[in-house]
């Protein structure tokens, strides 16, 4: 998604890239997605956040990580703001929820990479694409792919 720069009356300036917000096939210890949804706190807590990603806080992609780690959002969100790093918050959730087995997170990783391709998330991969003006593009084949081509 691109975040619009508006001057002090609401004109128009420039589109641009959400500044600190990682994508989500980085990885913080091994695991993609987790140093995205930290950037998402963080940023939302500095009012930094484009409005469009703020209903979607702890649902999602977030869920589905959270569910992984059996850690509860607000807990995620109240350890982060103490200004924790990525690693310890990772050791945070590790402590607070499960360590997954290193076969386990390969298992994630995979299923969160293709997510939206050949799966049940393709309907809403080719929705955004359409909504995005992708709709040609076949080199996005994930929701990640999408995410990363949408805030480029």
């Amino acid at each position: 998604m691109m975040f619009l720069a508006l001057d002090e009356d609401g004109v128009f300036l420039c589109q641009m890239k959400i500044p600190n917000l990682r994508s989500p096939s980085a990885k913080v210890g091994g695991i993609v997605y987790f140093g995205r949804m930290l950037d998402k706190i963080r940023l939302n807590a500095e009012g930094n956040l484009p409005e469009d990603y703020i209903k979607n806080l702890g649902g999602g992609f977030d869920e589905r990580l959270l569910n992984f780690l059996h850690v509860a959002y607000g807990d995620v969100v109240l350890e982060t703001l103490t200004g924790k790093s990525d690693d310890a918050m990772l050791a945070w959730c590790f402590a607070n929820g499960r360590v997954p087995h290193e076969e386990e997170i390969e298992v994630w990783n995979g299923f969160m990479s293709k997510r939206g391709w050949r799966d049940d998330a393709n309907e809403i991969l080719t929705r955004r694409k359409k909504e995005s003006g992708f709709e040609n593009r076949d080199d996005i084949q994930t929701m990640f792919e999408y995410i990363d081509a949408d805030e480029a």
